[in-house]
């Protein structure tokens, strides 16, 4: 059985230590949320698969090739010819904030259908992952995020967890909430910075606490609310817990939140109590603030501990 599913795009990455108009050296690899996620539940020893469309370029190859050689599961993924594989270009412009440039508008990503995604969900896994990034792709996307959803809500066994992941170059607050909200009442899990619970909460609700409670009434089973450098906060009908963020030299913030829901997932699907969930996201998010790259620094199962490691300790 695999444990997680998930599926969108992944994008050619390109990294800029310079502001890109000066020129100079960039690196290569490749990047997308969900493919983050899918990586750093596969480290911590979980069985992932990742479904999605790449052009049919070396790029597209070289996605393909990470997820492989990352032991992620792409059987189901297919190159595609009417459009290139995404690009994502990354600047860091000043001190330790990061730019991001997109190239993705007709990408192969843009033309995935449900009948792309929905027989990777075949034999159904423990977790269906999905993000409000893939609906902003287009009508393709967006209809296999629905489909998708649909699919494995009605299917005994399955968890539904959705990470609200607002990409403002991508679509508006009014287009993505209209495309979220009515995906609640399927969700088991719903992931979201504090300033994105509006964009999959009723609108009615206009404080954090009653889009929480709003919803949990709707069916939702756990609302995590990342805080950044706060921490964040778990909130079910059983109780609330809370985990401060792991305290970490900051070295590139980009996928900290996807190695975040990576290992809020790996707790749940390990048991963990609310607390013992949260204290792996923090975990595994700091990793990730911790390192270049969204996903390179993520740790093994064996690693998470080292952040307990005294500053500046060699481990012989």
């Amino acid at each position: 059985m695999i444990d997680v599913a998930t599926f969108g795009e992944t994008m050619a990455a390109l990294r800029a230590i310079d502001p890109i108009r000066l020129g100079g050296a960039l690196r290569l690899s490749a990047a997308g949320a969900e493919s983050t996620v899918a990586i750093g539940l596969a480290r911590l020893g979980h069985t992932v698969r990742w479904t999605g469309l790449v052009g049919d370029d070396e790029t597209g190859a070289l996605v393909v090739r990470t997820l492989r050689a990352e032991g992620v599961d792409v059987s189901h993924v297919r190159a595609d010819d009417r459009g290139p594989t995404g690009l994502m270009l990354r600047e860091r412009r000043v001190g330790d904030v990061a730019r991001v440039i997109y190239h993705r508008s007709g990408s192969a990503a843009s033309f995935l259908t449900p009948a792309d995604v929905l027989p990777a969900l075949a034999p159904a896994p423990r977790i269906l992952h999905v993000t409000g990034i893939t609906p902003a792709l287009g009508p393709g996307p967006a209809a296999a995020v629905s489909a998708a959803v649909e699919a494995a809500a009605s299917t005994p066994g399955v968890r539904v967890c959705l990470d609200v992941n607002h990409r403002s170059r991508l679509w508006d607050r009014e287009r993505a909430a209209g495309a979220l909200r009515p995906l609640a009442r399927l969700l088991d899990v719903v992931v979201a910075s504090d300033d994105e619970l509006d964009l999959v909460a009723p609108a009615a609700a206009t404080t954090e606490r009653d889009r929480v409670e709003a919803l949990l009434d709707a069916g939702v089973a756990e609302v995590v609310v990342k805080r950044g450098a706060d921490g964040a906060d778990a909130h079910t009908r059983a109780g609330s817990a809370h985990a401060p963020a792991r305290r970490v030299g900051v070295r590139d913030v980009v996928g900290a939140g996807d190695a975040f829901v990576a290992g809020y997932l790996s707790g749940l699907l390990d048991s963990l109590d609310l607390a013992g969930r949260l204290d792996r996201a923090v975990t595994t998010g700091a990793f990730a603030v911790a390192s270049e790259g969204d996903w390179e620094g993520l740790p093994t199962r064996a690693e998470l501990a080292l952040l307990d490691s005294p500053p500046g300790s060699t481990l012989r």
